[in-house]
């Protein structure tokens, strides 16, 4: 008589994994806003920063100031949404943006871009100056939109500090600038205001890419250093949402720890730039 091997036990969630679920779920029916497939690692150590910050020691504590105060929601949703960003961050992208990608879009006599996932709006106010500087701005339209209204109001503002303007910097000429940064602002006290005119071909506008569609057909989609945010469903979901969007040769810019490895969309796209994550749809 032969015995079978046990099979392996699974893990038991905690309370505080049922308690997060329970919040998440929540805030989902509530407000409309779904964190439920976000790589729950990133996502703990946010709402425990949270609850120390709210005074709270337990997750079903959070949960209840969250439904019924609204600016306890507000709180939770600057912190919990990833907002790290700079102008030109990671220039070599930006270097290789105007190398490979301009090239080809010299080819559409109008140019539509979705900066997916666009925080405060520095990454846009990027390539906007990089499309004034190669004559392609006036014939662009650039989508930036962000599930975030708080960070999108500081967007659409273009106003941030003085202070970092010296990085910026030297970030803008690593990433190929061609002129004095300073022409692009305005100092005033301890702020730096980007030009109006960097603003007039983009439209910011909430989206959440955990439940919303596709709204436009792109030539160029940017979204960097936001899906190592999510675990593999909303992944998936996302590179679907991103490939129906693109069109036929549209570029896909991804961020330096992403790519389209175990993507269902992975022989869809060629690599465009070896060593940066811009890839370009094929089919």
């Amino acid at each position: 008589m032969t015995t079978s091997e046990p099979s392996p036990t699974k893990m038991q969630p905690t309370l505080e994994d049922i308690e997060i679920q329970l919040l998440l779920e929540g805030i989902y029916q509530y407000y409309g806003f779904d964190f439920r497939n976000y790589a729950m690692s990133s996502l703990k150590r946010r709402i425990r920063g949270i609850m120390q910050a709210e005074g709270l020691t337990r997750v079903s504590a959070l949960q209840d100031r969250i439904l019924h105060d609204r600016q306890c929601f507000d709180r939770f949703m600057v912190s919990v949404t990833v907002n790290v960003t700079s102008m030109f961050r990671d220039p070599s992208f930006f270097l290789a943006f105007r190398q490979k990608v301009v090239p080809l879009l010299r080819t559409y006599p109008y140019i539509r871009i979705w900066h997916a996932g666009c925080s405060a709006g520095q990454e846009v106010y990027s390539m906007a100056i990089l499309l004034q500087e190669e004559g392609l701005y006036n014939r662009c339209r650039i989508y930036a939109t962000d599930s975030n209204e708080l960070v999108l109001a500081k967007a659409q503002s273009g106003i941030y500090p003085l202070e970092l303007m010296q990085d910026y910097t030297q970030l803008y000429l690593k990433a190929g600038g061609r002129r004095s940064f300073s022409e692009y602002y305005t100092a005033a006290y301890d702020s730096a205001i980007f030009r109006a005119s960097l603003k007039e071909n983009i439209i910011f506008s909430q989206h959440n890419l955990a439940t919303d569609r596709s709204f436009n057909e792109f030539n160029v989609i940017l979204c960097r250093n936001v899906l190592i945010y999510f675990d593999p469903i909303l992944q998936r979901r996302v590179h679907q949402l991103f490939y129906e969007s693109l069109c036929t040769f549209g570029i896909l810019g991804l961020g330096r720890q992403e790519s389209l490895r175990l993507s269902p969309y992975e022989k869809q796209y060629e690599v465009l730039a070896k060593g940066e994550k811009l890839y370009r749809r094929l089919s």
